[in-house]
């Protein structure tokens, strides 16, 4: 019975979540036109969701001309989403950084590639043990050209892999950046079980294949 239990509120548990995806107000997020972000001092500022932002952050940080990253939320249709509003599903937001770059050194391109390059890209609504709508993948775009560069990736990506890639395209919103705690989070938590375990292991990949793009 405990079992059958489980069962039944795990299906509704990511039934909600799928539903709260395909609500007229999410539908108009991913329709809306793109807002570009102004270059400020020589920065450009680039948005990324894909799975837990402790991970991402991390992965990011250690980019050759990435200056800083951002943990927070993007995506979703609701105002001042929090962790806990967020691991609802029902704000449509998802888990997402604010990498802010120097275009002299990293290309946009290149940081798409980092995107693809540190995650599982086949993996739907979420990325290893993180699992729901919250830690989906998601590129965010500022204008044609930029989406033009994340589509023509992921579909070679997809041939590549003769799969599915499950990254979604989103024009890009707002940004809002998550609750203090969850700032350079493996750096202030180093001996986190998560960290050890989840986030460290991840970089550690990441930095296997592109060690020409780490920072020194």
């Amino acid at each position: 019975m405990k079992s059958l239990f489980l069962a039944i509120s795990f299906i509704f548990f990511f039934s909600c979540q799928n539903s709260a995806q395909n609500t007229q107000k999410q539908q108009a997020v991913k329709s809306a036109d793109p807002i570009e972000v102004p270059i400020i001092n020589g920065k450009a500022k680039a948005y990324f969701a894909s799975g837990c932002f402790w991970c991402v952050e991390n992965i990011y940080e250690h980019v050759k001309g990435v200056e800083e990253v951002i943990s927070g939320y993007a995506g979703g249709h609701t105002n001042n989403p929090t962790y806990e509003s967020s691991n609802t599903g029902r704000t449509g937001h998802a888990e997402a950084v604010e990498v802010i770059y120097d275009p002299d050194v990293v290309s946009f391109a290149t940081l798409v590639d980092v995107y693809f390059g540190s995650q599982n890209p086949t993996q739907v609504n979420g990325q290893g043990g993180d699992i729901g709508s919250q830690y989906r993948s998601i590129i965010f775009y500022q204008n044609d050209a930029q989406k033009k560069i994340i589509e023509e990736k992921k579909a070679a990506l997809a041939k590549k892999l003769n799969q599915k890639v499950a990254a979604e395209v989103y024009p890009f919103q707002k940004f809002w950046i998550a609750e203090d705690y969850h700032q350079d989070y493996e750096k202030h938590n180093p001996q986190n079980p998560y960290i050890q375990n989840v986030s460290i292991p991840r970089y550690e990949r990441f930095k296997a294949k592109f060690p020409e793009l780490i920072k020194q």
